[in-house]
């Protein structure tokens, strides 16, 4: 569905975007992960056609950016991290505008508002005047506006920007929703724990470079250099069993967790495997409470795969 080689954007000698290739099949969520400055707005401008690259190839749903523009905005629907609204018009009649835009004549058109926006949940502010909304809910109705058409590929830039935490487990849910519709959608955000729970591919990239691209269990692979695992054996006995581990030849190190009743396992090496550590345990006489793999989630890929440098 989208798909690119190469793409680059320069402004002078500062490269926004630097040859960029990426792909993304039919369904797919694809969470585009980067500081600020890191070239995602550009890329989704690019692939929405509103910017040019200066070289580079990218195709969405089969049409090339540079031939195919028309095609190409029929086809997506593109969501701007901020985006103006018309503040004297209620919120169906804002709907009802833009579908107008899109040529959906007659009963349809009503009936399409209707639909999106009981999609986004926004149906009992069908009357409401746009300025009055929250953030949460112009963010929604952002997204029912960019779904009027059916588009089949969503690019969203930042759509959880600026939202409470309400609001923006309101959208997470809304962008499960939306690929339970087999919708291909291109996600930016800084929220990391909720792109891990609804995407099924990411990119990391910084300075315009592309570091990740992949699902997320393989990046997590990438920079799970050894395994690490939370202990308990209960608090009186803890001092002890981190003693009889540490001397242990595969073990690298035995941490205590400050006001935890657990501690943590370090393995020397990333092709060992923990499963020795409870059976030594009860070997030796101690109750195992707890024994779990230290989980890595996508704030801890980032920061390791990411140098904080930008343009």
């Amino acid at each position: 569905m989208i798909d690119t080689r190469d793409l680059t954007k320069t402004y002078g000698k500062l490269y926004a975007l630097d040859r960029l290739t990426m792909h993304l099949e039919p369904g797919d969520v694809y969470g585009f992960i980067g500081p600020n400055g890191a070239g995602k707005t550009t890329t989704m401008r690019i692939l929405a056609t509103l910017l040019n690259p200066s070289w580079g190839e990218a195709t969405v749903c089969g049409y090339s950016i540079y031939t195919a523009s028309k095609d190409i905005r029929r086809a997506i629907g593109y969501m701007p991290d901020f985006f103006g609204v018309y503040d004297d018009m209620k919120v169906i009649e804002y709907l009802e505008f833009f579908a107008a835009a899109y040529r959906i004549s007659g009963p349809a058109r009503r009936k399409k508002c209707d639909q999106v926006l009981e999609l986004v949940e926004l149906g009992y502010k069908r009357d409401a005047l746009v300025t009055s909304l929250s953030r949460g809910m112009t963010q929604r109705l952002g997204l029912a506006r960019v779904l009027l058409h059916e588009p089949q590929v969503l690019l969203l830039d930042e759509p959880a920007s600026g939202l409470d935490p309400r609001a923006r487990i309101e959208m997470r849910e809304l962008l499960k929703e939306l690929r339970s519709m087999k919708k291909t959608i291109l996600v930016s955000s800084h929220i990391l724990p909720e792109l891990a729970d609804i995407c099924n591919k990411i990119g990391i990239i910084e300075r315009g470079k592309l570091l990740f691209n992949g699902d997320v269990e393989s990046a997590i692979q990438q920079v799970r250099r050894r395994h690490v695992f939370l202990v308990s054996v209960g608090v009186e006995n803890n001092d002890k069993a981190i003693a009889f581990l540490s001397s242990h030849a595969d073990i690298d190190r035995v941490d205590p967790l400050p006001e935890q009743e657990t501690f943590k396992v370090t393995l020397k090496d990333s092709s060992l495997e923990g499963f020795f550590i409870p059976e030594l345990l009860i070997q030796n006489g101690y109750k195992l409470r707890m024994f779990k793999e230290e989980e890595i989630n996508l704030e801890h890929v980032f920061m390791e795969i990411t140098k904080g440098i930008t343009n």
